[in-house]
This record gives structure tokens, C-alpha cells and sequence, in this order.
């Protein structure tokens, strides 16, 4: 039997702490460690990440725009962001946000959560918003493998509301809705479901209980505006689930591997301490 994406996330989150760091070579961010803004210049920027940061946290999240937008060669760094994260003892999340229906959403799991794929990850992100179990193939695949899905609840960005915040024909918010549907698909799982959610740490408390037996994904720390302490107030019960994401904060440090080493040991002590505090 395969180990789930929900019991290795759990085992590496007590190892290395819930820190998850994004992967995303900005062309700007890439100017800034001066590098070019082309494939060679992304193979050093992410050489650079990985080498320092896939054995210090539990989770590296590359965003696949930054990768795409270089093409083919763009891609080949993918694949090898991918394989040499990995081999270095992380968790990898691949930002993807796919959603889509029938064949298409499968061909999408082929491609990011097959072990036959040069692009299989750990755990993919998905957006909803053409209905939950039209991801139905996307979950199957990942469960089938030992993998993961992470799905858009409550995004960081304002935008977000007019969709999220809308409500369906029982009252319920579109949000409340994806939190019951990835609660239901994580049922009886332990110690962490392999579906996971993503809940923005800029969001506002409403109460809102985010306890789903699983991961929640919460993006917006740092240059968002978010911070650590932000953290147990709002996820409460939820937080020994929560995997906090840090992207700039901690890319914009490089591209010194010491000083990224140190940003990431930082940012991981302090969002440690919020889960810590809240279990005690």
C-alpha cells in the first residue's frame, strides 16, 4: 500500500515544522539576485532555492506561470525543480490552480499527479469553481497514488470575495460549501487527510470552522500583510493543520543561501509557535 500525501505531510510537518515556501522566480526577483530573465537565469534562481531550502522545510511550492511563461526550456527546470526537491526530502506542492471537467481535469492529473509523469508532484492546487466533484478525477488520481489536492476555499485576494463569498441555494457561502466537501472527502482519515484546502491568512475571523481533517494551505504571509501571530486567531482549532506559505519574504533574502536559510529557520520558529500555543 502507498503512504497517503496526508501521512507524509503530517510526519514532515513534525520534522521540519509546517513552514511551506513558494517557488516564484518574478522577473523582477530575478533581477534583484542578478540573473537574467530567461531559462538560464530561472535553472539558477531555482538551483539556488532548492539547494537551500529542500532540506530545512517540510514543503517547497513552485508556481507554474513563472516556469510556463519560459516555454519548453521553462518547463525542463519544472521537472527538475521537481525531481531535485524531492530527492532532497521536501514536499513538493505544485501550484497549478487547475480546475476543469471529464477529460480535460483527468488529463491534468496525468500530468501532475501520475508517478509516469516527469511532472508528478506531491499535491497539486485546484480551483473549484466549476463544481466540487467536477475535480472528482483530480482527487481519484492523487488518492490513487498517494498524493494530494489542495482546493481553493478562501483566497488572499480581494477579488475573491464576489465568488467565495456568494451564497448557494441553502444559505451556505460558497466557501462554507468547498470546506464541507474537502471535510466529507477527508472522513475517518488519519492522522491528516491527503485533501487539503486553501484558506488565506489575510482573511478576517468570521468563525468559520476550518477543521477538515486535512492540510489548510494559508497564503498572504509576509508581503501580504499577514503575519505569524495573525495566524492562531484565525484558523483556532485548525492551526496543527495549517501549512503557512511564505514566498517573498523569504526569496527576496537571496540569493545568499545563508541568509534564505535563515529567513526560512525564522519564519519557521515563529509559525511553529502559533501552532504550538494553540495546542496548549
Amino acid at each position: 500500500m502507498v503512504t497517503t500525501f496526508g501521512t507524509r505531510l503530517h510526519a514532515a510537518m513534525g520534522e521540519r515544522g509546517p513552514l511551506c515556501v513558494g517557488i516564484d522566480p518574478h522577473a523582477a526577483l530575478m533581477r534583484a539576485w542578478g540573473l537574467t530573465d530567461d531559462a538560464d537565469g530561472l535553472e539558477r534562481f531555482c538551483r539556488t532555492v532548492v539547494e537551500a531550502l529542500a532540506g530545512e522545510v517540510a514543503v517547497l511550492k513552485p508556481q507554474s506561470a513563472f516556469f510556463e511563461r519560459h516555454g519548453s526550456a521553462g518547463m525542463g527546470v519544472l521537472e527538475r525543480v521537481i525531481a531535485e526537491a524531492r530527492a532532497a526530502g521536501a514536499l513538493v506542492l505544485l501550484d497549478v490552480k487547475r480546475g476543469d471537467i471529464g477529460s480535460t481535469v483527468q488529463a491534468y492529473a496525468d500530468a501532475y499527479l501520475n508517478p509516469a509523469s516527469p511532472l508528478c508532484a506531491d499535491a497539486v492546487t485546484a480551483t473549484p469553481f466549476l463544481g466540487f466533484e467536477s475535480l472528482r478525477p483530480l482527487i481519484d488520481t492523487a488518492l490513487t497514488y498517494g498524493n494530494g489536492v489542495f482546493v481553493l476555499a478562501r483566497t488572499s485576494n480581494p477579488e475573491g470575495r464576489e465568488v467565495q463569498e456568494a451564497r448557494a441555494a441553502d444559505g451556505r457561502s460558497i466557501t462554507r460549501v468547498v470546506l464541507d466537501h474537502v471535510r466529507a472527502a477527508n472522513a475517518g482519515a488519519d492522522p491528516m487527510g491527503s485533501i487539503g484546502c486553501v484558506y488565506g491568512a489575510t482573511t478576517t475571523p468570521d468563525g468559520t470552522d476550518l477543521r477538515v481533517n486535512g492540510p489548510v494551505l494559508a497564503p498572504g504571509i509576509g508581503a501580504q500583510g499577514a503575519s505569524a501571530a495573525d495566524l492562531a486567531d484565525l484558523f483556532g482549532p485548525a492551526m496543527s493543520m495549517v501549512v503557512p506559505s511564505v514566498s517573498r519574504e523569504i526569496l527576496r533574502t537571496g540569493p545568499d543561501a545563508a541568509a534564505l536559510q535563515d529567513a526560512a529557520r525564522l519564519m519557521n520558529r515563529q509559525v511553529r509557535k502559533m501552532s504550538i500555543r494553540d495546542r496548549s
